[in-house]
């Protein structure tokens, strides 16, 4: 059942009498409170909250309503205080927090969500500064480009926050995930919730995101006995747009621990900055991070984590005698099903006894209770031929017309798809053909989603508002909401579990290819589990529209709805503010094709794959794919620092760093089960290029390849230092030097094939 994404809000929750979503309402705060104290009643007999011995040290009351407060007036007001009050009063004994709120009462923390919080202050001196929600991507929506936020520019934020006083801060996504069933809101949101999160769907990591922000953070580690033992920063300006904060507590009643942050937040140019005597050079929009004052161990602009390509590919057996053209002739063989699929058709409108006859248009929530995305309204227009002779004449069509309109129409005349119409609360004008005599006009309303953020949502509703009217007729428009209408939740499929595994009525028959496309229809085929512990995805680019099933797990909807091919960028600069149309990708491409299918749903043999396909595609063109890294890159410069686990090493007692003998270093590393099988590219010098675009530049330390591939090749991960006499000697004097690398990984054991 779809819900709420931010308030989780069930639709059944919209059929209490008098009720008025988060505002202070009895209806409502009756239902809240009760679900409420059912979680925390449920945290507590589980032992887990964090003074039970469990990992629960904060718990949040509501989400962003300070946002749309104002919109319920005084109502809003007293609802917040009542929301407050009626946590606290549950006794969990941990403190709760409320998220974009700043008139939070006393006892509740206000926190930020956002894509910068450095600048927050909370409502009360007596209260941390808490960033709830840092959001390191966005959300995709079916039809759009992919958003992704650079890791320069989340590590900067990070650094900035924890350099102007921040106490707690939490990535929203960390973990990416998957709106499988109909879960995802919006509406329109992607199956896919990956979110550019550094560790992705798939449970693979997202590289660089996922280790620069680990070094990140034990830098921050590093800089801990004087951050929690200083009441506040010192600021010191070192210039226009540079800054530094310097954190100081006293040891064993001595020598003082300092830590600072040196930020520019300039968004075009490098700074020259003196520190405490000492120069330092500041990227454009980076924060430097001194666990001593003295040693920079972390910029947020010195990427030298390694990059990971992430592909979803069939499963090959591992043998690095395949030749390009032999793996081409493999995968061409496995990218087309067999025969072996089977199809029923879904049929259009009436399919039950549970169907109903009233006058009007009624509301499709009202009506589906969110059973099914789908709500077929059923109606006979009558036609004369004084109607037809007076199109011809008149060289008119009757149109369907609805003021509002969402999520998707499609529209029958005598059981043939005549248009569709896609948008949300959009005005519907689509042209129809009748014939002469009694016609069967079926409007078919569907949700992508429910609504998931903003204000009334018990009023938001689907399907149709306003007027709906056919117009074009001899004697006028016919207004649509003063006949009669029967309707029909959902489809027999659905209502038949036509996708479950165990046996059902449908009358399947098998398929032929001369039997697609075809809409409004059902698939089903039986396919083995790939071998290995790669995660499994489903590629359903030869589809249109629809919802799959596996072993009866729904995996969610699926659309191969097309990107605008204009809006991306081939290259991204993370200086300055972000915001989600900044870095973009995919355009020109379906927004999503693979879907994930997690291992534990699926069995070594005999896996049941159910389609149903709204709109028309190709099912002997499924496949069934894994999803790895399989190319990792790396540029590690003499201008970076040494590696961030190095200075935590060397951290002394008394506070003080020792850099003996330390330098920078490239770190590579393949996933698990995964080893290094080839070096493809690598060049210590001043290579040119970026990952899988490597090529060497005028100086070049002909070692290169042989150094890197005896200190890799074989091995799950390794490391290389970034000096000249590991290469040999320095290749070009004066000029500061790059090692890049671009790596290859294959499973360590034998994985076989899979098909469908």
């Amino acid at each position: 059942m779809n819900q709420s994404e931010d308030r989780g809000f069930p639709v059944w929750l919209r059929d209490i009498p008098g009720i008025e979503f988060r505002t202070n309402n009895a209806p409502f705060k009756e239902e809240m409170q009760r679900f409420v104290k059912k979680i925390v009643d449920l945290m507590r007999e589980e032992m887990l909250f964090s003074w039970q011995g469990g990992p629960i040290i904060m718990l949040q009351i509501e989400n962003e309503y300070g946002n749309m407060e104002s919109s319920y007036g005084q109502q809003g007001k007293d609802y917040v205080k009542w929301a407050a009050s009626m946590a606290l009063g549950l006794g969990a004994g941990v403190p709760w927090v409320m998220c974009k709120q700043t008139d939070a009462p006393e006892n509740i923390i206000d926190a930020c969500n956002g894509y910068y919080c450095d600048g927050y202050k909370p409502n009360s001196y007596n209260k941390p500064t808490l960033w709830t929600e840092n959001w390191d991507g966005w959300y995709t929506t079916w039809g759009g480009r992919l958003p992704h936020r650079p890791v320069e520019d989340l590590a900067f934020a990070v650094a900035r926050f924890f350099q102007r006083g921040g106490s707690f801060m939490n990535y929203y996504m960390y973990f990416g995930g998957t709106n499988f069933g109909r879960t995802s809101g919006g509406p329109f949101y992607i199956t896919s919730y990956d979110y550019d999160a550094p560790i992705d769907e798939y449970g693979l990591l997202s590289e660089p995101k996922w280790g620069h922000l680990k070094d990140l953070h034990a830098a921050i580690k590093l800089c801990e006995p004087a951050l929690v033992a200083a009441d506040s920063a010192q600021y010191i300006k070192l210039g226009q747009n540079q800054e530094a904060h310097v954190y100081r507590a006293n040891r064993y009643g001595s020598q003082s621990n300092c830590s600072a942050f040196l930020a520019n937040i300039d968004e075009h140019t490098a700074a020259s900055v003196t520190f405490l005597g000492q120069s330092y050079t500041l990227p454009p929009w980076s924060v430097s991070i001194l666990p001593d004052c003295r040693n920079t161990v972390f910029n947020t602009a010195k990427v030298s984590s390694q990059t990971s390509i992430k592909t979803v590919e069939f499963s090959l057996p591992l043998s690095p005698n395949i030749s390009v053209p032999q793996q081409s002739m493999i995968e061409s063989k496995l990218s087309s099903t067999s025969k072996s699929w089977m199809t029923v058709k879904e049929p259009i409108g009436v399919w039950s006894e549970n169907n109903f006859t009233v006058q009007g248009i009624l509301e499709h929530l009202n009506v589906t209770k969110d059973y099914s995305d789908y709500l077929w309204h059923i109606t006979q227009i009558y036609v004369s031929d004084d109607d037809i002779s007076f199109w011809k004449t008149n060289e008119v069509r009757p149109t369907v017309t609805i003021d509002s309109m969402r999520d998707v129409l499609r529209v029958f005349i005598n059981g043939q798809l005549t248009g569709s119409v896609i948008g949300h609360w959009v005005k519907v004008v689509q042209p129809v053909q009748f014939q002469s005599g009694y016609n069967d006009l079926i409007l078919l309303s569907q949700t992508v989603g429910l609504q998931n953020y903003g204000t009334f949502l018990e009023k938001d509703g689907a399907g149709f508002r306003g007027q709906v009217k056919l117009t074009g007729f001899k004697n006028g428009d016919i207004d649509l909401s003063k006949i009669l209408w029967t309707y029909q939740v959902g489809l027999k499929g659905e209502f038949q579990q036509i996708y479950s595994i165990e046996e059902n009525e449908a009358e399947w028959t098998d398929l032929t290819r001369d039997g697609i496309p075809s809409t409004f229809t059902w698939y089903k085929t039986y396919f083995d589990a790939p071998d290995g512990i790669d995660p499994v995805a489903l590629d359903l680019g030869s589809m249109g529209k629809g919802q799959a099933w596996v072993n009866g797990h729904h995996i969610g909807r699926y659309w191969t709805v097309v990107a605008p091919k204009g809006g991306c960028q081939d290259t991204c600069d993370y200086r300055g503010a972000y915001n989600s149309d900044k870095c973009t990708t995919n355009c020109g491409n379906p927004t999503q094709t693979w879907y994930h299918v997690p291992r534990s749903w699926l069995q070594a043999s005999n896996n049941l794959l159910v389609i149903f396909e709204e709109t028309g595609g190709n099912p002997f063109e499924i496949s069934v794919k894994l999803r790895s890294t399989r190319i990792v890159c790396e540029q590690v410069s003499e201008s970076h620092y040494p590696p961030v686990r190095k200075w935590s090493n060397s951290y002394s007692v008394d506070g003080k760093l020792s850099i003996n003998k330390m330098a920078p270093e490239m770190h590579l590393h393949c996933q698990d089960g995964y080893i290094i099988s080839s070096i493809e590219f690598a060049s210590y010098g001043t290579p040119q290029g970026r990952c899988q675009k490597f090529s060497r530049g005028n100086c070049h330390a002909p070692m290169s390849l042989s150094v890197v591939s005896e200190a890799c090749q074989g091995k799950s991960s390794c490391s290389i230092g970034i000096t000249n006499a590991v290469f040999g000697g320095d290749p070009c004097r004066g000029i500061v030097k790059t090692l890049a690398v671009e790596a290859r990984c294959i499973p360590s054991s034998n994985t076989g094939f899979s098909q469908i």
